[in-house]
């Protein structure tokens, strides 16, 4: 070294700085000269992400947990008369009886509300009897659409006589006849008690709500009972 030069200056080696908690830092071998190490986000999950399931269905509202209502909590609280659960019993079970205990059995029979409204009650006058049919009474179905009101609700037991393909056949069917020209109050009290009246009606196949007489024609009928395997109603071809 000649004398009066000064000596070169000492380069500095920077030392990388640790990384911050929770970090984590490449090292310097992976990366170019030259270059300085970057910091990078841990790929920990939060403890807020790594919420469990068990945690989450705790989380969640306490509506979402309550059970669902009783389907009877809606119910109107009314009452069934001893009278209509006798009269379906009777319609139901078709004993062997003699022909005049044939003629009284009743063919159809309507039920309404007592003037309180808290029982289902048969509807004095309104009922076909068996005997009555061929005699005062040409067409059963047709005349008992014709005892249901034109602005009131009712319930109604019919024994409807049918034809399949294959045999004839007997059975019960149960109406709710809610027209459109009944008041509002009617219409809710009557559907709101039709569980009532159905529960003691056990073991009916068929039920019809009708609107209207649209809905009371021969093929609506025939549907309910059997769809296209129905070729006759009442004696008359469907």
């Amino acid at each position: 070294m000649a004398m009066g030069s000064r000596p070169p200056p000492r380069s500095r080696v920077r030392q990388p700085l640790p990384p911050p908690p929770g970090t984590a830092a490449v090292t310097s071998a992976a990366l170019p000269p030259g270059s300085r190490p970057r910091s990078f986000p841990s790929c920990r999950r939060s403890p807020r992400r790594a919420q469990t399931a068990e945690g989450a269905a705790a989380a969640a509202p306490r509506s979402a947990a309550r059970p669902p209502r009783p389907a009877d909590a809606m119910a109107s609280g009314v009452q069934v008369a001893d009278e209509v659960c006798r009269i379906f019993y009777d319609m139901k079970v078709r004993k062997c009886s003699t022909p005049e205990e044939i003629k009284k059995r009743k063919k159809a029979v309507i039920f309404c509300l007592s003037p309180d409204k808290k029982c289902i009650i048969v509807e004095e006058g309104k009922e076909i009897l068996v005997g009555d049919v061929g005699v005062t009474v040409t067409d059963p179905f047709k005349h008992f659409v014709q005892m249901l009101p034109e602005k009131d609700c009712r319930y109604a037991l019919y024994d409807a006589s049918f034809e399949t393909k294959e045999s004839k056949k007997e059975e019960l069917m149960f109406f709710l006849w809610a027209p459109e020209q009944a008041p509002l109050k009617s219409k809710m009290i009557y559907a709101s008690s039709k569980d009532a009246i159905k529960k003691k009606f056990q073991g009916i196949k068929h039920e019809c709500q009708a609107n209207g007489p649209e809905d009371l024609n021969r093929a609506c009928i025939a549907e309910k009972l059997g769809g296209s395997l129905v070729v006759a109603f009442e004696g008359s071809p469907v």
